[in-house]
Order: C-alpha cells, then structure tokens, then sequence
C-alpha cells in the first residue's frame, strides 16, 4: 500500500478520476459480473450519446468494432451491442483484444480499411473501452502494482461512415492512419507484458524500459509518418537529416534530427499512459509544454483510460473552444507488443461545447498549476 501510495503521488492523477464498481463495494472482490457491468455502462451510455447526437437510426449501423485490450467475454462485446440495439441480422462485428493503449487507433483503422472497400454507403460503430476489474492486482510485484495506479475507466465511441453528403454533418474526416508494429524486438515485446507473479496472481508487468522502448519506437513510427504530412520545407530538412546519420553510422553518430511536427497538425493528442510517458514524446519530438497539456490534463482529470484516452484529449479541445474548420489532429498512442498508431484528421467545423462533454463539469479548472 505504502509503495502505491508513492507512485500515485507522483503519477500526475489528480483525485477524480473514475474506478471500477468492486472497488466502492464491502469485499472488493472483482468478479465477472462487475466486469461486465463496468464494461456496459460505458458502452451503453457513450453509443446512446452517439445515435442522440448522430440522429443516426441503429439499423443503419452496417459494422460493429468493439475494442477492449484486456476482458474479453463470451458472448463478446460486440454481442452486447447487437443486443442492446437491435441490429440487424447481417451487421458486422468485429471484437479487437489484446492491443494494449493503442487499440482505439487501431479499431478506427480497421473501421477505415473496411469502409473504403464498400461498394456502398455504409456506417461503421467503432466502441472503444476497457474493463479493468479482472485485471486489478493483489499481489506485491512492484513492476505490476504500477497499473493499479495509473489505470482508470473510461469509453469512447465514434460512428464513420464513406457517405460524401454526410460532410455537411460530419465533426472530422479521418485523412491517414498509420500503424507500425515493433514485436521483432525482445525489449519492445516485453516492455508490458500480462503474466503471473511467483505466487500465481496475474498481471501486468510494466518494466523500466518501457520509456526507452516508447521513444525509441517512436523515432521509427515517425519515419512512416513525417513523408505523408510533413510541409516541404520540414521534410527537405528531415530527410537530409536521416542521409547524414545513416552516413555516419557507428559510435558517436547522432540519430536524425526529429522535424517539427508543429508545422504539421494545429492540435495534438500525446498518448496519455503515464507521466514519464508524455515527458518522453514531449523530449522526443521537442514539444513544448503547450503542445502536451491536454494530454497532461487528461491524465490528471481521467487517469490511463487505455484505448480511449486520446478521445478524451479531443474533448478537452474542444472543451476549451481551440479547435477551428480546416485544423489539422495528430493522434498518437502505444500499445503492448509493442504497437505505435497514428491518426491524422482534419477538421470539418469549429468545435462547439457539446451537452455531453465529460470536461462540462471542469474545464474552468484547467490547466492545473504545478503539474
């Protein structure tokens, strides 16, 4: 208890972030049903705020993607949501597991990939959450005892479609996405890793080179990245950057310059794990304090909500009235395994505060000093 307390304190969490339902009971003994009542109230209420404020019909909705890294139940997630909604027999579901924080990325990827190859118009659901009940740890493994204090619950959902005349409607459209996979390397693969302690309690082991992995990865993510968004001038400068350090590989080189990716994107959503985290994209890519604070603010405000984090960074933005028709978005995030994914958007109106933005009841009282 002693060792947790220390790291929360240092963690950046602020006192309102949101815990799964066993913890606020007598026993506080996790089971499969509060897992799964975690899971539905954040599914359940994010798609009713979605079709309300889409005036989507649900038999419209011709794909399903369910995203949870870790609670994958039978009847799966997906089940849940045809179910509640009465979709139609022929919908598509798809249930992604496993993919740690960047599975939200990889789910509107995925969502992307399969409207682009529609012969019609058609509507994709993208639920984006996590149920952090069956993986609360109660061992004393230090490297596992961290997610305890930095894991929150939290759900997003988004609703895409390849409809052209849904423009006029739409909040963003979805220019690129990137995912790039970094498993090949041992460190990578085992930077956070679900196993069990050697008294038999299962979790989930964040080792210390996990920051080093992160920015690490990051450099070779963004080679893929900086060609498709970078202005001329930038990658000119980039690409003579990456030559020189190739020419001068061995001891003593010098890894490429990072461009400025400012020149690129108005607005960025830093992946949100951790603290230590956000420093590391904020050194890697030489963003100022500026450019990180609605990642540092949500993770003060909600804690790590996995997948859905950087959806909860949106909100902040247009929480605050920053974002304007024509902005440019980079989404960022990491995933086990180790995954980075991007995404970049574009906006298609000035952002207005909506009724059910979780920042509603807070936003005055951000950014906070002395984070």
């Amino acid at each position: 208890m002693e060792f947790m307390r220390n790291i929360y304190l240092k963690s950046g969490l602020g006192d309102h972030t949101y815990a799964p339902p066993f913890i606020f009971t007598s026993d506080k003994v996790p089971t499969q049903e509060y897992a799964v009542q975690e899971a539905q109230e954040g599914m359940f209420s994010a798609v009713d705020s979605l079709l309300r404020k889409t005036r989507i019909e649900p038999g419209l909705i011709d794909h399903v993607i369910v995203t949870s890294g870790s609670f994958s139940p039978s009847p799966s997630l997906s089940s849940h949501v045809v179910n509640r909604y009465g979709l139609r027999p022929d919908v598509k579901s798809y249930n992604l597991s496993g993919m740690g924080c960047s599975s939200g990325i990889i789910a509107i990827d995925l969502a992307s990939r399969v409207l682009k190859s529609a012969q019609k118009v058609q509507y994709a659901l993208v639920i984006i959450t996590e149920s952090i009940s069956l993986n609360w740890y109660f061992g004393e493994n230090r490297s596992m005892l961290v997610t305890n204090c930095l894991f929150r619950v939290g759900c997003a959902a988004v609703l895409l479609t390849n409809d052209p005349s849904q423009r006029r409607d739409a909040k963003m459209e979805l220019v690129d996405s990137v995912r790039t996979h970094h498993g090949a390397d041992d460190a990578a693969y085992h930077a956070a890793f679900q196993e069990e302690d050697g008294k038999g309690n299962t979790g989930i082991s964040l080792t210390k080179d996990l920051i080093r992995v992160a920015g690490l990865n990051l450099r070779e993510h963004i080679k893929i990245l900086a060609p498709r968004v970078l202005p001329l001038s930038q990658l000119g400068y980039y690409v003579c950057s990456v030559i020189a350090a190739a020419v001068a590989r061995g001891e003593g080189a010098k890894p490429a310059v990072v461009p400025d990716f400012t020149a690129a994107f108005e607005h960025m959503c830093v992946h949100t794990g951790g603290k230590a985290v956000i420093e590391q994209v904020g050194r890697v890519l030489g963003l100022g304090n500026e450019v990180t604070e609605p990642a540092r603010m949500t993770l003060h405000r909600f804690g790590n909500t996995s997948s859905s984090l950087v959806f909860y960074e949106l909100g902040y933005f247009e929480a605050k009235g920053r974002v304007k028709r024509g902005d440019r978005m980079w989404m960022i995030a990491f995933g086990t395994g180790f995954k980075v994914g991007s995404l970049v958007w574009r906006w298609l109106c000035d952002s207005t505060q909506e009724g059910d933005n979780p920042w509603n009841d807070c936003i005055d009282e951000y950014p906070v000093k002395n984070w």
